[in-house]
């Protein structure tokens, strides 16, 4: 049974970006290492501060574009809710 991850990385200024991905190393490593053009490897973000997985990767990608509509006060008190 595969695993799916949905992640949010973050930077030194606090911007986020949320994600979904099946191999979540993997996944951070490439953002920490800026080997995919994009958003993340433009502003840095190579921070992991949230993620939360499931078996189902219907679920995974619903849930990232859950988090992706919110407002940055609701996604932030996701974060600190795990990370107290």
């Amino acid at each position: 049974m595969h695993e799916y991850y949905v992640y949010i990385m973050s930077n030194k200024s606090r911007m986020i970006y949320t994600g979904v991905t099946n191999n979540l190393e993997r996944r951070v490593y490439e953002h920490n290492m800026k080997l995919i053009p994009g958003f993340t490897s433009h502003y840095g973000l190579d921070m992991l501060i949230f993620f939360e997985s499931t078996n189902d990767v219907t679920a995974a990608i619903e849930r990232e574009k859950e988090i992706k509509g919110w407002v940055r006060r609701k996604k932030t008190a996701l974060i600190n809710s795990i990370n107290l």
